[in-house]
């Protein structure tokens, strides 16, 4: 790559409109002709090592959740072998990637997010959409809009970064150079969101990092996409490479490798615990400390106070518990809602459950489609089944799995706040409710606050405004991302960093230059322009 000299600035970033794909748009007759055309092949999904596609290990067909018996493509499990063969790519393109200029690095992913606002946004959505069940609502917010931003935005903060620099005087030169890690970065991400996996491998290669990337099995199809599109944008061989394998063989191959530079997660708690405890095993094996990164479980809340407005308190129930089948690490889960607002708000809930249709994603009337897997369905079913034999179901409850994963969006009312499904993660469209005492807010913050392990995301209704001041103190560290009259999903890249505590993970925000920061290990250089040529010093006369 070419060397400049130049404080470049990148494009000023803006977040990518939100298509709306109403009825006789032609958004919406280009995405209804691209997923007719996708559902109707049987794709080849190869590992990309070094560049070189590869199709190693036992076949694993790749099929449509909402309609499992259809094949739309196959991938292969990568043995430990292959892994490691990743893991070399990734450190023998290490040099040349690091010392490329970061306005070089950073045009690779504005590119990407040009090409994907425009030519890739429909092959994008279509491959998440059939792959990971989301309407096209969910998909465009996530693999198209939310991705371009990424991209777009993690470039601006790049340079941010960069510019950073420490004062200087008239003969002392000081200056910072912000590295990449001293090795690999091994990124593992999840099946919910495309634009959280590609941003796990992308965000510490644009640090000047070289990833090996292990992808869910079951967002296989839109991982495909996103390597393609970041080839066609310029990516280097080696830069990034994926490999699909299971989890435990990845773990053994990436936690004894002496260039392991550190982990981008995000999936479960346990699994980011397993995880840390394997690095500090390894600890001293590993040429430095590895970077641990990850976004994991969580419980998030909805607590209403007596003074909340009840059509929007709903309104935020319904969407932050059921959209994408409440398969978001920050989809509402526990509701707090006082006696005196409890029986109107419920009412309202059931009301409009009632009208959501749930189906293939290809009807686009469809408010909900079916849960990730078998695996999936049968976890979330235990919980529904929870829910009809000890609390009160006000809507859903019902289960059916003979064309695809399909869980009823699902309201239960209990009468202990400690109830199992008022503390434990579901991951899946059941939400549940809790009335307290109207009386007692105070007692409802600290209810939520002692309840869950977790602090991901939380919100509070309330038209009071002490009463928001009140919640916003007591339930500070309750949630990473906490929200006062909205639900609480929906983040938005450069406007609201992502990412939560206690056993929700190390809140490292992406969407932010925090997460960046992660991903490069700071020199300090010091120049004096005017050297000492005495070693006495005034004090000795």
């Amino acid at each position: 790559m070419s060397t400049t000299d130049g404080i470049f600035s990148p494009p000023t970033p803006r977040n990518e409109p939100v298509q709306d794909f109403a009825p006789g748009s032609p958004e919406r007759a280009q995405i209804a002709a691209k997923l007719t055309q996708m559902a109707s092949e049987n794709w080849s999904l190869p590992h990309v090592i070094n560049g070189e596609r590869l199709t190693l290990g036992t076949s694993v067909d790749v099929i449509v959740p909402h309609d499992h018996q259809r094949v739309i493509g196959h991938f292969h499990m990568a043995d430990e072998h292959t892994i490691d063969k990743a893991f070399d790519a990734a450190s023998a393109a290490q040099g040349e990637w690091a010392n490329a200029s970061w306005a070089d690095r950073a045009a690779v992913f504005l590119k990407a997010a040009e090409l994907l606002a425009g030519p890739w946004r429909d092959e994008m959505n279509a491959s998440t959409m059939l792959g990971q069940s989301k309407t096209v609502n969910q998909a465009e917010i996530d693999a198209a809009c939310e991705l371009i931003d990424f991209w777009r935005y993690n470039a601006h903060f790049a340079r941010q970064i960069y510019a950073e620099q420490p004062q200087s005087t008239s003969t002392i030169w000081n200056r910072s150079d912000h590295r990449p890690l001293e090795g690999v970065v091994a990124a593992i991400t999840p099946f919910n969101f495309t634009s959280i996996a590609a941003n796990l491998c992308t965000a510490p290669a644009l640090m000047g990092n070289t990833v090996v990337w292990k992808p869910s099995s079951t967002q296989a199809h839109s991982a495909n996409v996103i390597m393609r599109l970041l080839e066609c944008a310029g990516l280097p061989k080696g830069v990034i490479n994926l490999v699909q394998c299971r989890g435990a063989d990845f773990g053994r191959v990436a936690l004894k490798r002496k260039d392991l530079a550190g982990i981008h997660f995000t999936g479960s708690t346990g699994t980011f615990q397993t995880i840390w405890k394997g690095v500090a095993a390894n600890l001293e094996n590993y040429a430095a400390y590895p970077r641990l990164v990850g976004e994991t479980g969580g419980k998030d809340f909805i607590l209403a106070h007596p003074s909340a407005d009840p059509v929007a308190l709903a309104v935020a129930i319904v969407r932050g518990g059921f959209e994408y089948q409440g398969q978001k690490c920050s989809a509402a889960s526990r509701v707090y809602l006082p006696s005196n607002l409890a029986e109107e708000v419920l009412d309202r809930c059931t009301s409009m459950v009632a009208e959501m249709k749930m189906g293939d994603v290809q009807d686009m009337r469809n408010f909900l489609s079916a849960v990730i897997d078998r695996k999936s369905f049968d976890k979330i079913k235990g919980y529904v089944d929870v829910a009809n034999q000890s609390a009160k179901v006000l809507c859903g409850g019902t289960t059916d799995d003979s064309t695809g994963f399909f869980i009823a969006p699902t309201l239960a009312q209990v009468d202990d706040p400690h109830h199992r499904l008022m503390e434990e993660e579901i991951f899946g469209p059941v939400v549940s409710v809790y009335v307290y005492d109207e009386s007692d807010f105070e007692g409802a913050c600290q209810m939520v606050d002692n309840t869950s392990p977790y602090a991901l995301t939380g919100a509070v209704f309330a038209q009071d405004r002490q009463a928001l001041s009140r919640a916003t103190d007591a339930l500070r560290f309750s949630a990473g991302n906490f929200y006062l009259n909205d639900k609480p999903t929906g983040a938005v890249v450069g406007m609201q960093p992502f990412g939560g505590g206690r056993a929700s993970g190390t809140n490292d925000k992406a969407g932010s230059p925090l997460n960046l920061l992660r991903w490069v290990s700071p020199r300090s250089i010091k120049e004096n322009l005017v050297p000492a040529t005495d070693w006495t010093y005034p004090f000795l006369g």
